[in-house]
This record gives structure tokens, C-alpha cells and sequence, in this order.
């Protein structure tokens, strides 16, 4: 999986801002929707585009547009919902699919428990939407379901990741052939004990929405 850490002021202002405890859910939401757009920028720079001719109001013009098969971007459920309006706000001729994982807290490991994708995803190119990755086995589940449909280029954007998750999605989807690439606004130190990021932002989905 390769890797690609935004370096921005702008990325780094708004993630810091993030991480402050005392950052309340609207303002954190409306961080999170800015934040991906400025990550989207960077993660689409591959999307893939069909050349056209438009009439200008002086001339014709030979310009792109997105290729078809149009993208697919896929938030995670719950707390990938919080990134979706930024990222179509980029791209808002993308199909939207839905997956739905939750973590084990005591073994971590990642269980599906709701999709909305299309079966074939034959020649896609997806884009999946997850605030953090910290252990490494949510993220890994997701991009090997979307291969197994058919999906021949991913794209992962995370708010944040940790250097274990990282390892262990690269070794996850080792064997994979599809073409992967993780872009995050930053590299924390480490997980703890909870596997939560350090320092981190705490748990994305509650200050997104509150606790459940």
C-alpha cells in the first residue's frame, strides 16, 4: 500500500483544531468536511478522465471529464459519514456506496453488519472514507471486499493513522494485486493499550455525533 501524507498549512491548522478537546461537534464536523476536501484534492490526482470538446461562448475547447465507469466513493459506517459531503462536494458526479464494519473491542478484529454497493465493480476505481486508522483491520476488511467485487484501484483516505495500522494493513492485503494507496493528514506516534490513536483525536464517531 502506498502511502501519502498531505503536507499543507491549511491540512495542519485544521487537523490540529481537530484534535482539541474543546472542539465542539458542529464546529468538528464542518473541520472534518474542509479537511477532506483538502485530502481529496491529493488522493483524486489519478482519477481517471476521457477527453471532450466543449463549446465556449468564443470557441471550442478540448478539455476531460471523469471516465466512465464513474468513481465509487465508499464511507465506512458510522463515523466515514462525517467525510462523504467533503468529498463529493469535490466530485459530485461520483456514485456513493455504503458499507457498514464495527470493531470488536476486545479482539479488534472487524465484522461487516450492513453494505450498500453494487455487486460488479469491475474496472471501479473507489475511494473508501475512514477517520482513523488505527489497528489496521476495519480498513483491510473494507479494501478486500471491494477487490473481491472487482474493484481495480482503491483509494483510502484517513483523518489520521497510526504506524501499527499501517503495518498491518500493508501485510493484510499483501497478496492482493490491486493497486492501493492510503492518503492521510498525518502519522501519530502510536496506539495504546485500547488501541486508540495517540495523541490522536479521540473516538471519531462520538465527536462527530455524539456518544451511543
Amino acid at each position: 500500500m502506498d502511502l501519502c501524507i498531505v503536507d499543507h498549512p491549511l491540512v495542519a491548522h485544521k487537523i490540529t483544531t481537530l484534535r482539541d478537546v474543546e472542539t465542539d461537534s458542529p464546529t468538528f464536523r464542518r473541520l472534518t468536511e474542509e479537511l477532506v476536501t483538502l485530502l481529496a484534492y491529493e488522493a483524486t490526482r489519478e482519477i481517471r478522465v476521457a477527453p471532450v470538446t466543449v463549446q465556449t461562448p468564443v470557441a471550442p475547447a478540448t478539455g476531460v471529464r471523469l471516465a466512465r465507469p464513474r468513481p465509487l466513493v465508499v464511507p465506512i459506517l458510522r463515523a466515514g459519514l462525517g467525510m462523504l459531503e467533503g468529498m463529493t462536494r469535490l466530485m459530485p458526479t461520483a456514485e456513493v456506496g455504503f458499507l457498514g464494519m464495527v470493531r470488536n473491542e476486545e479482539t479488534l478484529a472487524a465484522s461487516t453488519y450492513a453494505e450498500r454497493l453494487p455487486e460488479d465493480l469491475s474496472g471501479r476505481q473507489c475511494f473508501v472514507l475512514d477517520p482513523m486508522l488505527a489497528t489496521g483491520g476495519t480498513l483491510a476488511a473494507a479494501v478486500r471486499y471491494l477487490v473481491l467485487r472487482g474493484a481495480s484501484q482503491i483509494t483510502c483516505i484517513c483523518l489520521l493513522a497510526a504506524p501499527e495500522g499501517i503495518e498491518r494493513v500493508s501485510a493484510l492485503l499483501d497478496d492482493l494485486d490491486t493497486p492501493c494507496t492510503l492518503v492521510t493528514a498525518a502519522v501519530d506516534e502510536r496506539l495504546n493499550e485500547r488501541g486508540y490513536i495517540v495523541p490522536g483525536l479521540g473516538d471519531a464517531g462520538d465527536r462527530l455525533y455524539g456518544v451511543v
